[in-house]
């Protein structure tokens, strides 16, 4: 088995190019809840300066990292070394906040909602912000990787997810009916998978699905994921038609319970923050 791989420039071609990529991302989001996208739009060059800003940083991470927060957004404190490492990613962000909002739109037509439906519904109706946050992560090489576990099977809390991510080591890997699946390096491509809330609003059709991190012999693996995820104010429920399977709830709830059950079965962080019914 391998993570689909989507053109998502078809979106923008003929008739038929275009119903192929809508349901190629519709596939990719029921059967996976992960897919890679080749020609989404990010320039080369963008994602060539990522990389090595990202790489400075790390080599320079007692001075950069550690005086910095862990999540890159726009309120927080940013590394300062490299000098272009603030602009650069303040210039990625803003390439991958459109992107996430395009697939978003995607999504909502394949569900059968109006557009904006899902943006809508992570910042209550325009009325707060979405949490746009950034994480820089390298893995370094494990001389025993037989010997520890790397980072644990988990669901993604939040919305949409958008990695860009080593192209050279790998060692993600996503759950596929009961198989792990690597999820292959590929050149500047941007591997997206679908968080608990899309789970939610899309009741359950497009499920968020299980995924690791394995730790690897050789090489550093460099990982940059963004998270679109609603505003910790903005209640969540389903948005399609049909008997709801999964209770409405306020996201900032839902996090406290998935800061303490991050790696355990989803079910009961979304009973633990169902409303109590009126007598």
């Amino acid at each position: 088995m391998v993570v689909p791989v989507i053109d998502f420039s078809k979106l923008d071609g003929t008739a038929s190019e275009r119903a192929a990529t809508m349901a190629q991302i519709d596939s990719g989001c029921e059967e996976w809840g992960f897919f890679q996208l080749v020609n989404h739009g990010v320039p080369k060059e963008l994602l060539d300066r990522v990389k090595k800003v990202c790489s400075e940083s790390y080599r320079l991470r007692e001075a950069a990292f550690m005086e910095s927060e862990p999540v890159l957004h726009e309120d927080n404190q940013w590394p300062s070394s490299p000098p272009e490492f603030k602009e650069t990613m303040r210039e990625y962000r803003a390439e991958l906040r459109k992107l996430a909002e395009r697939v978003m739109e995607a999504m909502d037509e394949n569900l059968g909602l109006d557009k904006g439906r899902i943006k809508r519904a992570f910042t209550g109706d325009g009325r707060h912000a979405p949490f746009f946050g950034t994480k820089v992560s390298h893995y370094p090489p494990c001389p025993r990787p037989d010997l520890i576990t790397g980072l644990r099977a988990h669901t993604d809390a939040g919305g949409v997810i958008l990695l860009f991510q080593d192209d050279r080591v790998g060692g993600l890997q996503v759950l596929k009916g009961g198989e792990w699946v690597d999820v292959q390096p590929l050149a500047d491509a941007i591997v997206i998978n679908t968080g608990d809330q899309v789970e939610v609003l899309s009741n359950g059709r497009y499920r968020s699905a299980w995924h690791r991190v394995l730790p690897m012999r050789d090489g550093n693996r460099r990982s940059v994921a963004s998270f679109y995820n609603p505003a910790l104010e903005a209640s969540i429920s389903p948005a399609v038609d049909g008997a709801a399977a999964y209770p409405e709830y306020v996201f900032g709830e839902y996090m406290d319970v998935y800061a303490k059950q991050k790696f355990d079965a989803k079910e009961p962080r979304f009973e633990a923050v169902k409303a109590p019914k009126s007598a």
